[in-house]
């Protein structure tokens, strides 16, 4: 390998979820992710805090797809329907194409508690930053907040259908969660006297 390489945080991402599929998350360490990548261990901590957050380096990226779809969002739409679409926008421009990296990745996680942990908390931040750019369309904030772990929970119902069962797509996924959520809202039917 020469001395240097382009894209080190793209090859210590790689190397890391090679590593993770092959051996496991918690067989695997720094050092070893680094070697994999032909890098030191200080590179690793120059592109990531720690060993979770190279599962999670996209988020981020993820998390600005939804916001700059919410901010295209028909202004007509209501909350819930806006933080949806920009959800499906998002993951349909950055997932679609990769249902079996879901599907591994979505293992991975449910493998670790200090992954399950880490998602979480990144989850919360993406519905804290959806609830706030509601507010910013002008949606009270409690509603806000209520569309947007909506919004989340629907997205990851879809998710987590199409990684199952890519064959019908991300989008039309992500719509039946919807539908299956509004269901899930509906009043109880007056019982007949």
């Amino acid at each position: 390998m020469g001395r240097w390489q382009p894209d080190a945080r793209g090859r210590l991402q790689q190397a890391a979820l090679t590593l993770f599929f092959e051996r496991g998350y918690d067989e695997v360490t720094v050092a070893d992710i680094a070697e994999r990548a032909g890098l030191t261990k200080r590179s690793f901590f120059n592109h990531f805090a720690d060993k979770p957050e190279v599962v999670f380096a996209n988020v981020d990226g993820f998390t600005e797809s939804v916001l700059a779809a919410l901010a295209d969002a028909d202004p007509s739409l209501a909350p819930l329907d806006a933080a949806a679409w920009a959800f499906r926008q998002a993951g349909m421009a950055i997932m679609a194409d990769y249902p079996d990296l879901a599907r591994a990745r979505q293992r991975l996680i449910e493998s670790s508690a200090e992954l399950r942990e880490r998602d979480l908390m990144k989850n919360a931040a993406v519905v804290a930053a959806v609830a706030d750019a509601l507010c910013q369309r002008g949606v009270p904030r409690r509603q806000a907040a209520f569309a947007a772990q909506a919004a989340a929970a629907v997205f990851l119902a879809g998710t987590d259908e199409w990684s199952a069962d890519p064959g019908p797509g991300l989008g039309p996924a992500i719509e039946r969660a919807l539908v299956d959520l509004r269901s899930a809202l509906a009043p109880a039917p007056v019982p007949s006297a």
